[in-house]
Order: structure tokens, then sequence, then C-alpha cells
């Protein structure tokens, strides 16, 4: 197992020379198997290395960060620990020199989080992937100015994706066992509705052809529709989120896992983790435009620079073989750019420098 300090040099030394200008904004993203949160600064000619920073409790053991988000004022961000005695748990820290504000247990291996507009609320999907299955997993809410859990709210049987709309009113989860999506309003913290994404966990050949097994959700810029990753079903599912029925499904790569629509709502990226590559969705016709191959195989996550020019994918690391941010330019359909992340980086966001703090 590659330590802590040793990934610490090697993100240092492959950071390169500083770029000059500052874009305003940082890319973080969390290493699962590293233990490690990297920040990476854009540039004139891709990313560097901005800081690490190291994050988990157990010295002999792998904590896991699986996810991080950040705070609607860009003061502070939110990364999920899987692994714990025996529960995950949810870390805010803040951003001006990562010192830890708070911890808040949870459940089972907790995956992705979201947090509402205000600041107050976040809900972080517990997937327990090493449990006995069938089972109903839950999504824990915690109060994140105390960093306190409020509940725990039985959803499904492996929650994975958790997203909060942009009106902050209904937060929106995918079941990847259970094969549903739920929606989950803010005000009650109860499920109101739930649709079936698939067949199921397929137990036949003739089930597992209608099998979508959904990873990951994520919610169009004007709440109207849901963006649904088929992760068994190698496709993107688009949902009205209104009357929450289907509205289409396009065919992607194999292993849809992640999904996000550009600042703009334009454009749909899917992470196409057995594909080595990313479906780039035009969201008014609701099709695939370029696939576009990234540098690594096991394919993550995406984040969107500000602006609506670039995209940022995690790909995940193989043994001693690092993973990697790419940069993808999203008029060119391209990869431009790549940074080498150790430590199997999953999870990434942006954050963007709130307007009356220094810029580091």
């Amino acid at each position: 197992m590659i330590g802590r300090l040793a990934l610490l040099g090697c993100l240092l030394t492959s950071a390169g020379h500083a770029q000059s200008g500052d874009a305003g904004y940082r890319v973080g993203v969390v290493s699962e198997s590293g233990d490690i949160v990297t920040w990476l600064k854009p540039g004139e000619t891709g990313l560097t290395v901005d800081r690490v920073v190291p994050v988990g409790l157990m010295p002999s053991d792998i904590d896991g960060p699986h996810n991080i988000t950040v705070s609607p004022d860009g003061k502070s961000y939110y990364v999920t620990i899987a692994h714990g005695t025996p529960y995950g748990s949810l870390w805010k820290l803040n951003y001006a020199g990562d010192s830890l504000v708070g911890r808040a247990q949870v459940e089972l291996f907790p995956t992705t989080i979201t947090v509402t507009p205000d600041g107050q609320f976040a809900f972080v999907a517990n997937s327990d992937f090493h449990g006995d299955h069938p089972r109903v997993n839950v999504v824990s809410v915690v109060h994140t100015p105390t960093m306190t859990k409020i509940t725990d709210i039985p959803a499904c049987d492996m929650p994975h994706g958790v997203k909060v709309n942009h009106a902050g009113t209904r937060v929106y989860i995918s079941c990847m066992h259970s094969d549903e999506i739920l929606q989950l309003d803010v005000a009650t913290f109860g499920i109101s509705r739930r649709a079936k994404t698939g067949e199921g966990h397929a137990m036949t050949a003739a089930a597992a052809a209608h099998e979508c097994s959904p990873t990951f959700v994520s919610v169009s810029p004007d709440d109207k529709r849901l963006y649904v990753a088929c992760n068994y079903g190698n496709s993107l599912q688009v949902w009205d989120a209104a009357t929450l029925t289907k509205v289409k499904e396009i065919p992607v790569g194999k292993g849809a896992y992640n999904v996000e629509p550009s600042p703009d709502g334009k454009l749909v990226m899917v992470t196409n983790k057995k594909d080595q590559s990313v479906s780039l969705i035009d969201a008014v016709q609701l099709r695939e435009i370029a696939r576009i191959p990234t540098s690594k195989k096991i394919v993550h996550g995406v984040a969107y620079s500000p602006d609506n020019r670039l995209a940022y994918i995690s790909s995940e690391s193989i043994g001693a073989d690092p993973g990697a941010v790419d940069v993808i330019d999203l008029a060119a359909k391209k990869l431009v750019a790549s940074v080498p992340v150790p430590g199997q980086p999953t999870g990434i966001t942006i954050l963007r420098f709130p307007i009356t703090s220094a810029r580091r």
C-alpha cells in the first residue's frame, strides 16, 4: 500500500511550475484509497496541484473518502468517509486552511452528498456495498451548521446518487439494486414519490435485459428534468421532474456511471466507467453528439468550469498506475489536458471563490 507521505510527494512532484493568473475557482477531487483531497488550480495549459489535504482517522487502514461537494457560500467543503467503526461519516472542512469544522456519523458506506441551496442541510446516500441485499438502506440528513445528524430516512435498496433541486424543495435519489428513483420533500424529510427505472437487480437473463441500475441522478438548471445514469443499461434516462415520468432513454457508452448537466443547461455529460470515455449529450435534441476518449480506463466523476467551457473528469487508479483528472474542451469536444492523481480519485467538484474572500 502506498503511504500517505508518498502520495503527497508524488502529487507535489507532478504539479510542475505554477501557472500565472487565476481562474477564480479550484477543482477538488478525493482519492478513495489514498485518503486525500487534492485541490487543483486551472490555468491556460491545464491543471496544476494547488495543495493536498490528508483526511481520515485510521492510520493502519484506508478510510475511503468517496465524494466531495462544496457549500453554497464557497467557504467550506464536505467529504464522505466510507469506512468507520462501524459506520461512515460526513466531514466538513473550511476551505481557507482546510481545518476540520466537524464530523457527523452517518450509516454504512456513505457515497454521494448533496447540500440544500441555503446551506442548512446535507443529504447523504448510504449504499452499504458489502451488506446483505435486498434490504432497505437509508439516506442520512445532517444539519450542516452544527454537523449534527437529524435523522436516517429509510429509502431503498442501495441508494447511491442524491441531488437536491435548485429551488431547494426536493431531493432525488437513485437506487442501484431496487432500480428506481425517489423524490424526497425537503420540508418533511419524507419520500413522496418513487418510479421504476428498470426491472430491478436481475435474477434472470430476461430481467437483466431491462435493468438500469441507476448510479447517479442530476437535475437540470431549470429543475424541469432529471438525468439518470444507467450503469447496467448503458444509457442515460431523461425524466420529467414535475410528473416523474420518463421522457427518453439515450444509448451511451458501457457502464454509464455519473451524469451532470452543464451550468447553462445546454449539454449533459455522462461518464462511461467501462468504456474509457465520456458521452456528450445535446440537452435540447436529447441525443449523443460526441463520445470522447479519456486518458484512463475507469472513468468516474464530472464537474464543469463556471464559464461552461471545460469539463473535468476524474478517473480511478489501477494498481500502481495513478488515476487522473482530464480536461475536456466542450466546444472542440476533445481531451485537451490531464493531470495524474494517485490513490483512486473518485468524487470531483468545483469551488468558486466567495466574492468577499481573498484568493489562494
